[in-house]
């Protein structure tokens, strides 16, 4: 087999007709080729964010990472769209939604494509993930530590969203959830009181929790990095996804 990635920049149309960046990887093999789109974390779309991606391209995937600060600081740094998006309390969720159906449309378009496409997100796009799976024509969504699907931010936090609890009952997707025993936002309890509404609701889910790890332990380049819980996660999320896509 001819082992190759083809890793570039690239423009996708998002909420509202909107050209947004993004950064797309993909084997350079004829296909059938499940998509995965990459919801970068709070930081912003960064090297780690590229790296996830084309981890998924080495996987046998196609995937694209879509730049949600595109419109805040078009040409700034990573650092600096981040800390405008934060200014400004985080990027909509309707914007989010078609921003990531654009992507996903993307992916569908590839002549590669089986049609068949998951996403997964980390810190604030663990949140996103869920929201993607409970509105979008996805066919597995994975959660990586996402804050406040249940519980609100509190007072002063950069992020201002509200919890999505209320939208278990209409969760499309399998989930698959990553989380943190020493993890705050989500806490242990954040997490019990999703699982519980997933289980009330008949919905596909699998969750598993680290006991030695936080917040971003799947983060290289952080020292919030827990390698036993980063290996055994990618393994668990390489298989959620074989499954599914």
């Amino acid at each position: 087999m001819y082992d190759a990635i083809l890793a570039e920049t690239i423009t996708v149309t998002g909420h509202g007709d909107d050209a947004i960046e993004a950064y797309a990887a993909r084997p350079m093999t004829p296909g059938p080729l499940g998509g995965v789109v990459v919801i970068h974390h709070m930081p912003g779309f960064d090297n780690p964010s590229k790296e996830i991606t084309r981890r998924f391209a080495a996987e046998g995937y196609a995937a694209v990472c879509p730049n949600l600060y595109s419109r805040e600081a078009p040409g700034a740094s990573p650092d600096d769209a981040a800390a405008t998006a934060r200014a400004r309390g985080g990027v909509p969720d309707e914007r989010l939604l078609g921003d990531v159906a654009g992507a996903a449309a993307y992916l569908r378009g590839l002549p590669s494509s089986n049609g068949r496409v998951g996403v997964i997100g980390y810190c604030s796009g663990g949140r996103q993930s869920f929201l993607v799976g409970a509105s979008l024509d996805v066919q597995a969504a994975v959660d990586c530590y996402g804050a406040f699907v249940a519980g609100r931010p509190p007072e002063g936090f950069p992020l201002q969203v509200e919890p999505l609890l209320h939208l278990t009952k209409e969760l499309r997707a399998p989930l698959l959830g990553l989380f943190g025993a020493e993890d705050s936002y989500p806490s242990p309890e954040h997490v019990a009181e999703l699982e519980a509404e997933l289980k009330a609701h008949g919905k596909p889910y699998e969750f598993h929790t680290y006991e030695d790890a936080g917040h971003a332990f799947f983060a290289v380049d952080r020292p919030s990095y827990r390698p036993q819980a980063a290996v055994d996660g990618w393994s668990r999320i390489l298989t959620f996804f074989g499954e599914h896509l």
